[in-house]
């Protein structure tokens, strides 16, 4: 970064952080808000762009090779004219990255000039060419788009220091993606009653990035298809380099046709397992020796004092409605082995055994247990920590979460289940490079603590606040003869690791 922005930066910032310093304010007769005869004015020459981070996100997707192999694998159009493969892809993607929610929103888009300009494009496709986009996918298409991605992942993944490549862990779920159109084929009711499609996501936990994502019908069962996926992973990862790979799934993705080959080939696997009778059967077999006290670890360390934890609000609606409560007493843990039966070896199964106690207002009901069950081929680890391990999973319903409400990847607007599907791929595109950007972030130096604070923060930051703070920078764009001049207008607390990932998109990667 050069010196003058640097100093540029902290001016800025010492001037915010006085302005909002601890004072003690006097009564004020006259609310904070003071603004008055306000008018609008248009601009002649000088010219402004709200989402001045898209900008990055293009030299992001040019450095790292997205566009080129995009155009290179993906194989649509006979003639260009005058779009290409990756202008559509991109297109899509960088919609949602300005603050698009919807495929409709490319108009605007595309009616913004100085959106148009900021990407040196004399036009991008309207909603309605997109769409018509999306339906030209067939499943060797989709096949190759997601390749053409996870290969320039991979150059992604080459840039980060040894210790990234120490595991990778594979996690796999479905969910239910609830449209309310009626004439989308290959829809279907699902399970919970609900319209649509049951889409399967198989990610990475280090950084949530979606490796696989498969479009089914919404009857689906949650597994169909993992085990593929799930293979195509691993096989990523190998060519990555990682060390080690684990798969986790809940007990609708056990797999135990295919435990004994992931074993045999020295993949670790945890997967919840079903509450079954014979398994139910041994739990009250064990002796009561077997059984030790589950301790589970704090969230997070108080770096302070302790505080005192607020009155439960909910808690004393629920006794005075007398509703049944069911609370948790204590946990205890054991562990025995156990062969499925579509397997060959006998694994370690790890069981959680619930304490609960069932009460109605302020009079007790009665007592129950309720055991869970962890099935791996990992004997080294403590059981505390395959269970830890396990509930770590949790963390991909985030990841679900943020394609679903965030990016809004999984509103399936198009006409079928392969075009919902493309469009899933190139929305869902929109945070791969959100995590890309966090992952490309230098992290060596005098300040290397800081920077790895913040690497992790960027990659675990919603997608809406991401929009905001990354790519909702304020730019005045100045198009010249051989370049194109984003100007900030503002200041705001990320802005230094913006230009840091701008400086370093300017130097070559490493091969």
């Amino acid at each position: 970064m050069k010196a003058i922005i640097r100093k540029s930066l902290a001016r800025s910032k010492r001037c915010i952080q006085h302005r909002l310093r601890v004072k003690q304010w006097p009564d004020r007769p006259q609310p904070m808000f003071q603004a008055h005869n306000i008018q609008y004015e248009r601009a002649d020459r000088t010219r402004g762009l709200a989402a001045g981070g898209i900008g990055a996100m293009h030299l992001l997707a040019q450095r790292v090779g997205l566009i080129e192999a995009i155009d290179r694998r993906l194989h649509l159009l006979k003639h260009h004219r005058p779009y290409h493969e990756s202008d559509h892809v991109l297109n899509i993607a960088y919609n949602l990255l300005a603050g698009g929610s919807r495929l409709e929103h490319l108009e605007l888009r595309r009616n913004d000039e100085v959106y148009l300009d900021a990407l040196g494009a004399q036009r991008i496709p309207d909603p309605t060419t997109a769409g018509d986009f999306c339906r030209r996918f067939t499943y060797d298409d989709l096949a190759d788009l997601t390749q053409a991605i996870n290969q320039t992942r991979l150059k992604v993944w080459r840039q980060q220091p040894d210790s990234f490549f120490e595991e990778a862990t594979l996690d796999a779920d479905g969910t239910i993606a609830a449209t309310t159109g009626e004439c989308k084929y290959d829809m279907d009711i699902a399970y919970n009653g609900q319209w649509g499609y049951h889409p399967l996501v198989v990610s990475l936990a280090q950084t949530g990035e979606p490796l696989f994502l498969v479009n089914r019908s919404g009857s689906r069962p949650s597994h169909e298809g993992a085990a593929h996926c799930l293979d195509q992973s691993i096989a990523l990862c190998r060519q990555a380099g990682f060390r080690k790979i684990t798969l986790r799934g809940d007990t609708d993705f056990t797999q135990t046709a295919h435990l004994d080959r992931w074993d045999a080939a020295g993949v670790q696997f945890i997967f919840g397992v079903d509450a079954m009778p014979n398994l139910l059967g041994i739990v009250e077999q064990l002796p009561k020796t077997a059984w030790k006290p589950l301790l589970r670890q704090p969230k997070y360390e108080v770096l302070t004092k302790p505080r005192a934890r607020p009155e439960n609000f909910k808690e004393q609606m629920v006794v005075e409605r007398e509703f049944e409560n069911i609370r948790l007493l204590r946990e205890e843990v054991a562990e025995f082995d156990y062969r499925p039966g579509a397997c060959g070896k006998t694994y370690r199964m790890v069981v959680v055994r619930k304490h609960l106690s069932h009460s109605r207002g302020q009079q007790w009901l009665f007592d129950d247990t309720k055991p869970l069950f962890y099935l791996t081929n990992n004997r080294e680890s403590t059981m505390a920590a395959v269970v830890s391990e396990a509930n770590g999973r949790s963390n991909q319903e985030n990841l679900i979460a943020q394609l679903k409400g965030g990016v809004r990847a999984l509103d399936m607007p198009v006409d079928n289940l392969v075009s919902n599907w493309a469009y899933m791929l190139m929305a869902s595109l929109a945070w791969t490079l959100k995590a890309w950007s966090a992952l490309l972030l230098p992290e060596t130096g005098r300040w290397s603590h800081k920077l790895k604070s913040q690497k992790q923060a960027l990659l675990r930051m919603e997608f809406k606040t991401y929009v905001n703070a990354w790519m909702q920078m304020p730019c005045q764009i100045i198009r010249g003869a051989r370049r194109i001049v984003y100007r900030l207008l503002s200041w705001n607390p990320w802005q230094e690791a913006f230009l840091r990932l701008v400086d370093c998109l300017q130097r070559p990667l490493r091969c």
